[in-house]
């Protein structure tokens, strides 16, 4: 019966009913093709003639009724003169280039990567990818071989291989800081894509989407980033020792035993040690020598005045003797601004 169907079915087409299939060789009894038989290749499709292992002709989307003019490689290599009428036999596979969009892709190991802030960094990531056909032979040359039915889940191991081997290329060679990854996720995918994508060319795939989805670190990275986060808030690491001073007492509080009691002891001596900086400052501000006062200016001398005459000494007793008194020595007395008594 399949001999009968295989002369008489002079139709070769390929309807794809599923969501995975990449490559699909059209089943044929001994894989007789009648001459004159027609071929539709769908939207989305290519159709590749392999003779005895060799590829042959390569047909775009559309309708064709094999003749020797419309298949010259494979006449070629059949060596067939114009005008030949006989079946004969060739595989014919129908290759989809449509893009393929549920593949995933992620980090099983972390990818160390050098970081100017935090050193030497583990990220993991992870997220998905499209890949599509873009040269059937290719793909059927490296890949395909003989399989007869060539899926996604064959190729998609050997694109995340691939993906993950040139993650941490891509991710040193982007200069992009570790802060700075989120913001920077869609040209990190652009980049890891045309560089899949020239990886893959020899095996006919394209990468044309790639997306991080995600990046993380460690815990310890993420901790000192949110440090670092609550740093820049209070301003000064003053204000963020006062902080975590503060975020301290309620952990004290509710945890009345043994450990809410020491790290109660530690915040009130880290307070302690501030209250007593800040008095020690306020006493040497209060000490300190104060700037010396220039001295007041000599009060103004009063300008002397008929007061302030000079006086004569009062004459002393003994000192003038009577005119009447032989060798005595009369002694004259002038009163200054007066004349002399009796003139």
């Amino acid at each position: 019966m399949d001999r009968i169907r295989g002369e008489f079915i002079d139709i070769i087409e390929w309807t794809d009913d599923g969501r995975d299939t990449i490559v699909w060789r059209f089943p044929r009894y001994e894989n007789e093709i009648k001459m004159g038989a027609r071929l539709v290749v769908r939207e989305s499709q290519v159709a590749v003639f392999v003779n005895e292992g060799r590829l042959a002709d390569v047909y775009q989307p559309g309708t064709y009724t094999l003749t020797t003019q419309n298949m010259p490689v494979l006449s070629t290599l059949k060596g067939w003169k114009h005008g030949f009428e006989s079946p004969f036999k060739a595989e014919v596979y129908f290759v989809t280039t449509r893009q393929f969009t549920d593949f995933k892709w992620g980090t099983q190991n972390p990818v160390i990567l050098r970081d100017a802030d935090f050193g030497m960094v583990r990220v993991r990531a992870f997220g998905t990818f499209a890949a599509k056909v873009v040269d059937a032979a290719a793909l059927l040359r490296e890949l395909v071989g003989t399989d007869p039915q060539f899926r996604t889940e064959e190729v998609g191991e050997h694109l995340r291989q691939l993906i993950v081997s040139k993650l941490g290329s891509a991710l040193g060679s982007s200069g992009v800081p570790l802060l700075d990854l989120a913001a920077r996720q869609d040209g990190i995918g652009r980049q890891l894509a045309e560089a899949l994508t020239l990886e893959l060319s020899s095996t006919g795939i394209a990468i044309p989407r790639f997306y991080i989805e995600n990046i993380s670190v460690p815990p310890e990275i993420e901790a000192a980033i949110d440090t670092r986060s609550r740093m820049t808030i209070t301003g000064n690491l003053d204000d963020y020792a006062k902080l975590q001073a503060a975020d301290a007492i309620p952990i004290a509080a509710a945890n009345p035993g043994t450990g809410g009691e020491a790290l109660g002891l530690g915040v009130g001596m880290a307070l302690g040690q501030r209250i007593v900086q800040s008095t020690a400052a306020g006493t040497a501000a209060a000490q300190a020598p104060a700037a010396p006062v220039a001295p007041a200016p000599p009060p103004a001398q009063p300008a002397p005045g008929p007061a302030s005459r000079r006086r004569c000494p009062p004459r002393r007793a003994g000192s003038s003797r009577s005119a009447g008194s032989s060798g005595a020595r009369t002694t004259r007395v002038r009163w200054p601004g007066r004349s002399r008594p009796g003139t």
